[in-house]
């Protein structure tokens, strides 16, 4: 590769089973590690919805908009690449009688199945932690306090947000297969700052660049935190009548949190494009949390990071440069 200097870049991905999906300017492709070894690398098609309605493109309404396609784009290539790792054929081996039958008569649709009862399971146990397990809390200690604490609620709830949202995280990243995966999520990172920095993209290259980055998706959640704390502090003081009832307070939270995405969304975009004290205080805490959402990777790793960059980049470096 031709020597490059150093850029910011729009280049983005996301940890798969074994693999490594990125977006760049040449469009998606994924990365992903067989069981005989190979790197499968295949390009995949991408139809954003604000290309199409230009409204959805706006600042700030994007943000959201941007929240639901990297969920189902997530979701798709996670499946793909469970299917080209090899998971799939483990999980029929180890299937009992009675699940094999239930596969062979109903097939693809009882997966669909399954997997559509866990992403509702999953948006309902999320609703539960972080929504309304922090306001029934609050209510119960402002009550024991004899509301000593209303003008605190916002922040109040978005601490136990954030302490609800470390603890999970640093629970499941002791798992094995997380572990792996979080592995994998530290290969993409470190590419791209490879990348950025202009270096050629070599294993010993990419070993030395960091795994932390100020446009990951924890720094996105961290950031969406810290402002829902800021905002909805704001709209308890506004509204105290609403505040005060459980269900309205919810309904009023839930109808603000597109608008929290928003703001989320521009901030990283713009902490992409400076390195200034505001943006370093605002990050810290992601880039903090990303010690736990990502892990040193091993050669074999970055390899599949590296083929995962290379399949969406360019020769000309100004193509992919934040906007």
């Amino acid at each position: 590769m031709s020597e490059k200097k150093s850029h910011k870049t729009s280049v983005g991905g996301q940890a798969l089973i074994e693999g490594i999906m990125m977006q760049g300017p040449k469009g998606m492709a994924t990365a992903v590690r067989n069981p005989q070894g190979e790197i499968i690398t295949e390009y995949h098609s991408v139809k954003h919805i604000r290309d199409k309605v230009k409204f959805l493109g706006l600042p700030i309404i994007r943000g959201f908009v941007n929240f639901i396609e990297s969920m189902v784009i997530g979701y798709k290539t996670l499946m793909y690449s469970a299917e080209v790792s090899g998971m799939d054929d483990y999980d029929e081996e180890n299937l009992s009688k009675f699940e094999k039958w239930l596969t062979e008569k109903f097939g693809d649709k009882l997966m669909n199945f399954v997997m559509m009862l866990g992403s509702v399971l999953g948006v309902i146990l999320a609703f539960l932690l972080f929504m309304y397990f922090p306001v029934l809390f609050f209510n119960k200690l402002n009550e024991w306090t004899s509301n000593a604490l209303t003008n605190f609620q916002g922040l109040i709830e978005g601490f136990l947000k954030i302490l609800i949202f470390v603890i999970y995280i640093a629970a499941v990243s002791r798992m094995k297969d997380i572990k792996r995966t979080f592995m994998y999520h530290g290969a993409e990172h470190k590419s791209i700052a490879c990348y950025e920095a202009g270096e050629e993209l070599t294993v010993e290259n990419v070993k030395k660049c960091s795994r932390f980055h100020p446009r990951c998706g924890t720094s996105f959640i961290f950031v969406i935190l810290i402002f829902s704390i800021v905002i909805y502090t704001i709209i308890a003081k506004i509204f105290p009548q609403i505040a005060a009832v459980r269900v309205l307070w919810l309904l009023l939270r839930l109808l603000f949190l597109p608008l929290i995405m928003g703001v989320g969304y521009e901030f990283i975009k713009y902490a992409g494009r400076h390195d200034n004290l505001f943006v370093k205080i605002v990050s810290a805490p992601g880039l903090w949390m990303q010690r736990l959402t990502t892990k040193e990777p091993t050669d074999d790793i970055i390899e599949v990071g590296i083929t995962a960059l290379k399949a969406v980049i360019t020769d000309n470096p100004e193509d992919d440069e934040i906007k």
